[in-house]
């Protein structure tokens, strides 16, 4: 996951060094006028598995987080400069954290098993990570397109996500008393319990480059009859020049 975010990270100062190079020139395209600025959006989560039974979701273990990270292309309406619809392409991570469960995503059973390990080995920190490539759409308002950076803004939007990868991670082992046994980490990965395709909608609403944001997925986190219908719900702080 970090060799994936590290090359993200690249691509994407790239992509915004030769966007905001291109955007100096102010563009003009039809009804649209693409805007000069800062053209990458990193977000920064608080995520919520919505939908999940009482027996999962009481092993849900701290603060469960994530990132996305994408670089966007804004076009505003010349007739109507409050306005402008924006797209663009990213990756959008989740982690969730679980106390004296295991999730095994190897299994070779039809249905996904949550394993309580209450009474047997476990591991002290216990993760499962999701990664999505994505492509966001927005339509946005700013108050003062003119000062962009002393104005409110809100925006709507949608978007959808392919499966990059998905594994699980445990750090330190402990025997049923809580004992270490050993530091090691565990990880493994899997695909077959889990959507390949991810769509949600996403809001927002801030002042010059700072916003808080929600996004919630419409689709099951699951494949059909390997677990419960369970959406995934991020919300937190974005940050974007546009």
């Amino acid at each position: 996951m970090k060799k994936l975010l590290f090359i993200v990270f690249a691509l994407v100062t790239v992509i915004t060094a030769n966007a905001q190079e291109k955007g100096k020139e102010k563009k003009k395209n039809g009804g649209f006028m693409t805007r000069t600025g800062d053209h990458l959006m990193l977000q920064l989560t608080s995520d919520y598995w919505m939908g999940t039974p009482d027996s999962i979701d009481q092993r849900i273990n701290g603060f469960a987080r994530g990132a996305n990270v994408y670089v966007m292309l804004d076009q505003r309406f010349k007739g109507a400069p409050q306005w402008s619809v924006a797209f663009g392409l990213g990756v959008g991570t989740s982690n969730m954290y679980f106390r004296n469960m295991v999730v095994d995503i190897k299994s070779k059973t039809n249905k996904l098993p949550f394993n309580v390990v209450d009474s047997v080995d476990h591991f002290k920190k216990y993760k499962l990570t999701t990664a999505f490539l994505e492509l966001p759409l927005e339509l946005r308002f700013t108050l003062k397109p003119e000062q962009e950076m002393k104005s409110i803004k809100f925006a709507i939007g949608a978007k959808v996500g392919t499966l990059l990868s998905i594994h699980t991670k445990g750090k330190t082992l402990l025997d049923k008393n809580n004992a270490t046994i050993n530091t090691y980490t565990a990880k493994e990965t899997g695909k077959g319990f889990f959507n390949s395709t991810r769509l949600a909608a996403t809001a927002r609403i801030g002042y010059g480059n700072f916003s808080l944001f929600g996004s919630y997925q419409f689709n099951n986190i699951f494949k059909d009859g390997v677990a419960g219908d369970v959406k995934l719900v991020q919300v937190g702080l974005n940050f974007s020049g546009l």
